[in-house]
């Protein structure tokens, strides 16, 4: 049963999503702002993390940078802000998805699921030449030496190599690895796409740019 902490200040937006949740046999536990998500998040190990951005004490960028430090867990963020810049932020501090209030529960109980799964289903481990990607450690070492990418490299560095040798849209990468929509959005694949290569050195050209259509993996 996976486990899933709820982080809002508002009792009824816990109550309802605790609801949904726990119709679909998920284990619930919740915390009314960020310095108590940090709290609750050091005694737990969650599969997962909603959580909202403004709130008392802390605030919701805060908290997740927080619990990253320690823990590599999942989180959709909450906000009734839709602007560009706050869903960038939010990407780029490492969250997996952002949805938008008011909500339908169905519909983030749905984008829990797809967060889980992706975390699933990729291979455990993958040796090409002198790149080795480990899946399960979550780690990337190039030519026997570790380099550290962010949270949202790894995730698209991961979901590529679940999908090795498949032209994938930025479209596709963004729906399913950022889980957003929104005007202007291809410069964020891109960016992360250099990103990416940067770190992978000598074995940048593994990804390969498709003109007009995306990116694909090469192993």
């Amino acid at each position: 049963m996976s486990k899933i902490l709820i982080v809002d200040d508002e009792q009824g937006i816990r109550d309802v999503l605790r609801e949904y949740l726990e119709l679909d046999d998920y284990e619930v536990g919740e915390a009314v702002d960020g310095m108590d998500a940090i709290k609750k998040a050091k005694e737990k190990d969650y599969d997962l993390i909603i959580m909202d951005v403004m709130m008392p004490k802390l605030d919701g960028y805060s908290a997740v940078k927080e619990i990253k430090k320690d823990k590599d867990v999942p989180v959709i963020m909450l906000s009734a802000r839709s602007e560009e810049y706050d869903k960038l932020f939010g990407f780029e501090i490492g969250i997996d998805d952002y949805v938008t209030k008011p909500f339908s529960p169905k519909e983030v109980v749905a984008r829990i699921g797809a967060v889980l799964r992706r975390g699933k289903s990729a291979p455990k481990k993958i040796v090409s030449d002198g790149l080795e990607i480990d899946i399960m450690g979550r780690s990337v070492f190039v030519d026997g030496k570790k380099v550290f990418l962010t949270p949202r490299e790894y995730d698209l560095l991961f979901y590529l190599v679940k999908n090795e040798g498949i032209a994938i849209p930025r479209e596709q990468l963004l729906a399913d690895v950022w889980g957003y929509d929104f005007y202007g959005e291809d410069r964020t694949v891109d960016t992360h796409i250099k990103m990416l290569r940067s770190n992978l050195g000598p074995y940048r050209d593994k990804i390969l740019t498709l003109r007009g259509v995306g990116y694909k993996l090469v192993l």
